[in-house]
């Protein structure tokens, strides 16, 4: 029987606490293990630090988020060393997949060069730079062209790519349809849900419009070797325990519907952490 993928939790998920508490709080949720967005954070940016979390939680760690969002411009540098040193950081934690927003239109050569750049990235270190899909910005109801080559991952020549529901759903893109498109690029998945309201809000699963569900039965009926990472935004979680409460259905949610037919889905994120 092939293994069901693993659910990780996305250090973006716990914002604005930090990626120590991200380990914290997937160990007692009872995730598989973590993805880390590299940020202005320190531990985040630091192969020993998070080896050191990595053991004292036993959370490893699936991915590396490459510090390629806006609000992350000043990190490690120029855009090939932050692609670099994220690839070298993923090698030094143990994993294969760094996650990778596609360029600004203002990045040069980094953006008519980066289908080939991370092509290189990955047969230089082994490591899969997978890209992203993102969604258009419109202005006065028009769009206004922010990536190179395109915020949908689709069409592109990329080997690897990560799915996010939330920008699927900004995109207003079928994320069912785009899981067949993609077929076996398709190698990182960012669990969330999203309305077509021009926000990118990360909700629940269940509590937006994307296909979730299909999307999630079609990762389990193909036999998907890739990895589920929970991005679900709970910075506006309002009272104590809301955040994990949060985080918690929405493992179950992944668990349940990942599960291989005539197997059982492991059991509610609370009983599996009780369990440890």
């Amino acid at each position: 029987m092939t293994a069901v993928p693993p659910v990780v939790l996305s250090s973006a998920s716990v914002y604005p606490l930090n990626v120590h508490d991200a380990f914290s709080v997937s160990h007692d949720l009872g995730y598989d293990g973590v993805e880390v967005m590299v940020t202005g954070n320190k531990i985040s940016q630091d192969g020993r630090q998070l080896l050191s979390l990595v053991e004292r939680y036993d959370q490893p760690i699936y991915a590396i988020h490459a510090p390629t969002l806006l609000l992350t411009q000043q990190v490690w540098g120029s855009a090939w060393n932050k692609m670099e040193r994220s690839a070298q950081l993923a090698r030094e934690v143990g994993c294969d997949v760094v996650v990778a927003h596609p360029p600004f239109r203002w990045q040069g050569t980094y953006a008519t060069g980066f289908a080939a750049g991370v092509k290189r990235i990955y047969e230089e270190t082994g490591v899969r730079i997978a890209v992203e899909n993102m969604y258009p910005w419109r202005a006065r109801g028009r769009e206004a062209k922010m990536y190179l080559p395109h915020w949908n991952p689709v069409p592109q020549p990329y080997d690897f790519v990560t799915w996010d529901f939330s920008h699927a759903a900004i995109a207003m893109m079928d994320s069912h349809q785009a899981f067949k498109d993609l077929g076996e690029r398709l190698t990182h998945v960012h669990l969330c849900d999203g309305l077509d309201n021009g926000k990118d809000e990360h909700l629940v699963p269940g509590r937006g419009t994307q296909p979730v569900t299909e999307a999630m039965h079609h990762l389990r009926d193909s036999n998907w070797q890739g990895v589920v990472a929970v991005e679900v935004a709970t910075r506006g979680a309002k009272g104590a325990g809301r955040r994990e409460e949060w985080l918690a259905e929405t493992l179950d949610f992944a668990r349940t519907h990942l599960a291989r037919r005539n197997e059982e889905p492991a059991p509610p994120g609370g009983e599996q952490a009780g369990a440890r």
